[in-house]
């Protein structure tokens, strides 16, 4: 039988470093990860571990004090950001969009990567691509909805149909489950598994802090700890306790049931005798 060939590389970070100019505090080090066509990564780690910081090397948005970083198959200090940013797609409950616009409205600001909207630039073709990613999403009702009015879940979603609208190769999603309800949460685990089914050449890098929110697609993932790699690789090789103990410093116990992960810390019980 014929070996199947690997897929091309979306993202290769060979002894990546960053400094913090002003105290040469080392926020990466030496980190080496490759991420390829059509992979799902989790990215986890504590508060600090470096996970933005690999973000914003992947989004090309910083470049790295040592080493070097291929994305999309240009390396970073020898191409045109600016052009490379409009392959890569950015999800962020942080980020600005026009919050009085509608959904369809922001949605569309994503084709030209403005927060605000440029109306001589959306054709009629990508007006309804906009609708289309909308109705993908379980958004179709909400297209002249306010963002504004939209719910914490509603709108990490309209965000995502926002990425999308540029056909990117690769998304990046920067805790987008923050301050979620257990609904919503349940609804973008949905939606992003559906995405995954339906765009197999899609690449996504998930930054979370909870194995709750872990999507069945994710098959891969990356543990930081204070700014060096823990542990990469296929997602059940990675996600066990012992890992995830030395990541997080503490003992942790990891349980998969019926393709989702949970993580908890177990406490020490006493018994009072009397």
């Amino acid at each position: 039988m014929t070996a199947t060939p690997p897929r091309p590389v979306v993202a290769a970070l060979a002894g990546v470093t960053v400094r913090k100019y002003t105290t040469d505090q080392i926020i990466l080090g030496g980190v080496d990860w490759t991420v390829r066509a059509g992979e799902h990564w989790a990215l986890l780690g504590a508060n600090g571990a470096g996970k933005t910081t690999v973000l914003r090397i992947l989004g090309a948005t910083i470049h790295p004090t040592e080493g070097t970083v291929d994305v999309l198959g240009n390396r970073l200090g020898r191409v045109d950001v600016r052009e490379l940013r409009t392959r890569i797609g950015f999800v962020s409950s942080a980020q600005k969009v026009p919050l009085d616009e509608t959904a369809h409205t922001v949605v569309l600001t994503g084709a030209t990567g403005t927060v605000q909207p440029l109306w001589r630039k959306y054709d009629d073709a990508t007006r309804r691509r906009a609708h289309e990613l909308l109705a993908e999403l379980d958004l179709k009702d909400l297209a002249d909805r306010p963002y504004a009015v939209c719910s914490g879940g509603q709108r990490a979603r309209i965000l995502i149909a926002r990425a999308l609208i540029a056909d990117p190769a690769l998304l990046l999603l920067d805790e987008p489950f923050n301050a979620l309800d257990l609904p919503s949460r349940e609804d973008l685990v949905d939606a992003l598994h559906r995405l995954a089914a339906a765009r197999p050449d899609l690449t996504t890098v998930t930054v979370t802090h909870h194995l709750e929110e872990l999507a069945p697609n994710i098959g891969h993932a990356l543990l930081l700890r204070d700014g060096r790699v823990q542990a990469a690789g296929p997602i059940h090789d990675v996600l066990t306790g012992r890992h995830l103990t030395e990541c997080f410093g503490r003992p942790i116990e990891v349980t998969h049931h019926n393709t989702r992960w949970h993580a908890y810390s177990p406490r020490t019980q006493t018994t009072t005798e009397g």
